[in-house]
């Protein structure tokens, strides 16, 4: 899919969609840097269960948090329609690999509904607003609280050359 910059300017489109599993997930598009392919991973040494490790991506060392994990759903092998999501969470990048993305569209007020409180794992869940469109229910992440695992994986900035 590329960069999302160019969809950027269209303030109807304020969401980015995504699956893993078979749940429907969003980020708000001013949180997206960008929209990639994986890259190969080097896994850190005590990271979090859900950290797959760091990428350098573009000179930047990027922590890779596995959305899969992180939701507490199975592995499953990396398809062509994989990808990663490198998001802007309090400060730095994070990449968040998700099953496939789906669509950058627009959602208002008036499709948006109540959070549902599910009790334990909220906190984990992350889920900052919910929307009904015609597809069906879209759960916007919370990116800085989803991402949380991988900012305590402190990754110094790459060294000037």
């Amino acid at each position: 899919m590329g960069q999302t910059s160019r969809n950027r300017s269209d303030r109807t489109k304020n969401l980015v969609g995504f699956v893993v599993g078979e749940v429907r997930y969003a980020v708000e598009i001013l949180r997206v840097r960008e929209i990639i392919n994986p890259l190969g991973v080097v896994e850190l040494p005590h990271a979090p269960p859900s950290v797959l490790g760091v990428a350098d991506h573009r000179g930047m060392v990027v922590p890779v948090l596995d959305l899969r994990r992180r939701f507490g759903l199975p592995p499953v092998a990396a398809t062509r329609r994989t990808k990663w999501i490198l998001v802007e969470g309090d400060g730095r990048t994070v990449g968040l690999v998700v099953d496939a993305v789906t669509e950058v569209f627009g959602a208002g007020v008036e499709q948006q509904r109540a959070v549902p409180r599910l009790g334990s794992g909220d906190e984990a869940r992350g889920i900052a607003a919910v929307f009904a469109t015609a597809e069906g229910l879209w759960f916007v992440i919370d990116v800085d609280r989803v991402a949380a695992p991988a900012q305590a994986v402190d990754v110094p900035e790459a060294m000037p050359a």
